[in-house]
Protein backbone atom coordinates (compact mmCIF):
# COMPACT_ATOMS: atom_id res chain seq x y z
CA UNK A 1 0.00 0.00 0.00
CA UNK A 2 0.93 3.36 -0.57
CA UNK A 3 0.96 6.39 1.89
CA UNK A 4 -1.88 8.81 1.77
CA UNK A 5 -0.40 11.90 0.83
CA UNK A 6 -3.00 13.71 3.45
CA UNK A 7 -2.12 17.61 1.83
CA UNK A 8 -5.28 18.62 4.79
CA UNK A 9 -3.64 17.28 7.58
CA UNK A 10 -6.51 15.54 8.78
CA UNK A 11 -7.45 12.64 7.08
CA UNK A 12 -9.17 9.20 8.38
CA UNK A 13 -7.18 7.84 5.58
CA UNK A 14 -3.28 6.61 6.20
CA UNK A 15 -3.10 4.68 3.05
CA UNK A 16 -4.43 3.48 -0.63
CA UNK A 17 -3.35 0.55 -3.31
CA UNK A 18 -4.81 1.21 -6.46
CA UNK A 19 -5.72 -2.43 -8.62
CA UNK A 20 -7.50 -2.56 -11.50
CA UNK A 21 -10.92 -1.98 -11.65
CA UNK A 22 -10.70 -1.54 -7.37
CA UNK A 23 -9.19 0.09 -4.83
CA UNK A 24 -8.28 -0.32 -1.16
CA UNK A 25 -8.48 2.11 1.32
CA UNK A 26 -7.01 1.76 4.82
CA UNK A 27 -8.65 4.23 7.31
CA UNK A 28 -6.76 5.83 10.84
CA UNK A 29 -8.89 3.45 13.12
CA UNK A 30 -11.47 1.70 10.93
CA UNK A 31 -9.61 -0.85 9.63
CA UNK A 32 -9.68 -1.21 5.48
CA UNK A 33 -11.58 -1.67 3.08
CA UNK A 34 -11.83 -2.90 -0.55
CA UNK A 35 -13.90 -1.07 -2.99
CA UNK A 36 -14.84 -2.16 -6.29
CA UNK A 37 -16.51 -1.54 -9.79
CA UNK A 38 -18.82 -4.18 -8.85
CA UNK A 39 -19.68 -2.87 -5.31
CA UNK A 40 -19.28 0.52 -5.86
CA UNK A 41 -19.48 1.29 -9.77
CA UNK A 42 -17.17 2.22 -11.99
CA UNK A 43 -17.80 6.44 -11.49
CA UNK A 44 -16.84 6.17 -7.43
CA UNK A 45 -14.04 3.89 -8.34
CA UNK A 46 -12.26 6.46 -10.35
CA UNK A 47 -13.17 9.49 -8.58
CA UNK A 48 -11.68 7.50 -5.43
CA UNK A 49 -8.19 6.23 -7.96
CA UNK A 50 -8.05 9.83 -8.63
CA UNK A 51 -8.86 11.90 -5.06
CA UNK A 52 -6.31 9.15 -3.52
CA UNK A 53 -3.51 9.48 -6.08
CA UNK A 54 -3.85 13.63 -5.49
CA UNK A 55 -3.46 12.91 -1.63
CA UNK A 56 -6.47 15.37 -0.66
CA UNK A 57 -10.28 14.55 -0.50
CA UNK A 58 -10.56 11.43 -0.41
CA UNK A 59 -11.59 10.65 2.80
CA UNK A 60 -14.58 13.01 2.56
CA UNK A 61 -15.68 11.64 -0.62
CA UNK A 62 -16.22 8.07 0.97
CA UNK A 63 -18.14 9.50 4.16
CA UNK A 64 -20.40 11.78 1.72
CA UNK A 65 -20.66 9.80 -1.44
CA UNK A 66 -20.86 6.20 1.12
CA UNK A 67 -19.90 3.89 -1.82
CA UNK A 68 -20.31 0.35 -1.27
CA UNK A 69 -17.65 -1.67 -0.17
CA UNK A 70 -17.04 -5.20 -1.48
CA UNK A 71 -14.78 -6.61 1.61
CA UNK A 72 -13.45 -4.98 4.96
CA UNK A 73 -10.94 -6.22 7.38
CA UNK A 74 -9.28 -5.10 10.36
Amino acid sequence: MEGYGNLSGDSGVVAYEIRPDEIVVAFVNDGKYRYTKASAGAGHITNMQRLARAGHGLSTYISQEKPAYAERWD
